[in-house]
């Protein structure tokens, strides 16, 4: 079963840590991503960009619309995401519980339950 670990904050949040504890939190957060992928459990992880930098699409009678985003008004926003792939939701949570992220800010574990088919 696949799951997507998130990790929010905001601006404030990821600073308070200071400079070289986020560096190291990085370097950790590596180090386990290096150690998913090689037992074949890591489908991939992203940081996404500040909220700044997110543009919202809709479309209105077939006509796409963008405005500057985010979707949603909210003190934390999505700093990044991890896709694993595991055998049970209790991996899942063992492995979010490892992050150096659910020291400081949480890692929210949700299940993917659909996956689009690109196949022809």
């Amino acid at each position: 079963m696949k799951y997507m670990l998130l990790i929010y904050g905001n601006e404030e949040a990821f600073s308070s840590v200071g400079g070289e504890a986020l560096a190291e939190i990085i370097r950790e957060t590596d180090a386990l991503n290096q150690e998913l992928f090689a037992s074949g459990e890591l489908v991939g992880a992203y940081g996404v960009a500040d909220q700044v930098n997110a543009k919202l699409v809709r479309a209105t009678d077939g006509t796409p619309v963008v405005t500057d985003g985010p979707y949603a008004e909210a003190k934390e926003y999505l700093g990044s995401f991890t896709i694993v792939d595991c055998d049970s939701l209790e991996r899942a949570l063992e492995i979010a519980a490892r992050n150096p992220s659910a020291r400081h800010w949480g890692v929210e574990v949700r299940p993917l339950v659909h996956e689009a088919n690109v196949e022809p």
